[in-house]
């Protein structure tokens, strides 16, 4: 992963300077166009960049040959507005959540001078992605196909934050499966001209299809080991002060589901009394119940499960040696990351 990573992150330059040259041409005064540079620079910089690289290993997977400099820069452009993506996602989630530190940085809103700006800088990262599409790919038979992607996907991530604190496997679904995972694939997919319906050695296979309901699923768990490693790890590991947690924030989590589901009714009352509660101790007292009714202990069970589960799904890709098709290692790649998470 790091020279995959190396490589994409040596594109950003290139990426941003077309960015900033756009902007300027649109003629903004110096200190908007600096700002935006500021913009960029602080929220583009820091990630772990997995999205973003996985549009390109997509592409290099179904090519089934190295990429020429052209279609990688393509590849990494498309990485990058996924990258941008995530940028103004974060950027407004933090506001939501009154988080204090993103990616060992303070969060945007609270640089000095920053402030609710911040709102208008998440529109800025977001429609940087639009130019993109339009300078790279305006002309190529796909391009409506990406502009559906990258809507549906904000829309739908949205809908998931909307969700936050009603169903958690809809929120899963929503509000991290659909733009970390099936985007960066679906992507890679259009890019290399995957077709909508094709057949493999007798069997018909609708990919995007395929793609997404395993993405989904991959959601569900990749969901599910964020709220689980807030549960168990301090808040300053995760990036988020003591108000931005789970707990008190009162979202609605595959940890606080488990306990619902298994807690006696004094444990329920205790759950109800300080749940979504700005209170230290009321905190502690809703995990003393995680701790009692075992979810350290059913997550592992479920996290087993969900693995074994996802193994099956990937094996059963119909694949043949045709390009342009499905391939499981698109999939693996996502499974060994998941499954080597720490936090």
């Amino acid at each position: 992963m790091d020279h995959r990573r190396t490589r994409f992150e040596g594109i950003w330059t290139r990426v941003r300077s077309e960015l900033m040259d756009h902007v300027t041409s649109e003629g903004m005064f110096p200190e908007a166009v600096e700002w935006n540079g500021k913009n960029l620079d602080h929220n583009m910089t820091g990630g772990k960049l997995i999205r973003g690289v996985h549009v390109v290993e997509t592409v290099q997977i179904i090519k089934g040959e190295e990429l020429d400099d052209d279609e990688y820069y393509k590849a990494a452009v498309l990485g990058w507005a996924v990258e941008l993506l995530e940028a103004c996602l974060l950027v407004s989630d933090d506001i939501m959540d009154k988080s204090m530190t993103r990616r060992g940085k303070p969060c945007w809103y609270r640089v000095p001078a920053v402030g609710l700006i911040a709102v208008n800088d998440a529109f800025m990262l977001e429609g940087a992605i639009y130019y993109l599409l339009k300078k790279h790919f305006r002309s190529t038979p796909y391009y409506v196909d990406l502009l559906e992607l990258f809507h549906d996907t904000t829309y739908q991530t949205e809908m998931g934050q909307l969700m936050a604190r009603v169903r958690h496997r809809l929120i899963a679904s929503y509000k991290a499966a659909i733009y970390s995972l099936y985007l960066p694939v679906a992507l890679g997919m259009r890019l290399t001209g995957v077709p909508e319906i094709y057949t493999v050695e007798g069997k018909t296979v609708e990919p995007y299809k395929v793609a997404l309901s395993i993405m989904l699923l991959f959601g569900e768990y990749f969901q599910s080991q964020n709220d689980f490693f807030d549960f168990v790890t301090p808040p300053e590991l995760v990036g988020k002060i003591q108000v931005g947690t789970d707990i008190v924030e009162n979202k609605c989590t595959w940890c606080v589901n488990i306990a619902l589901a298994l807690a006696t009714p004094e444990q329920r009352k205790v759950l109800d009394d300080n749940y979504g509660r700005k209170d230290p101790a009321a905190e502690a007292r809703v995990k003393e119940v995680f701790e009692a009714v075992g979810v350290q202990e059913r997550f592992a069970k479920f996290e087993a499960d969900m693995y074994e589960r996802l193994k099956e799904l990937i094996a059963a890709i119909p694949e043949g040696p045709e390009r342009g098709t499905l391939k499981r290692q698109i999939f693996m790649f996502y499974l060994e990351k998941i499954e080597k998470r720490v936090k």
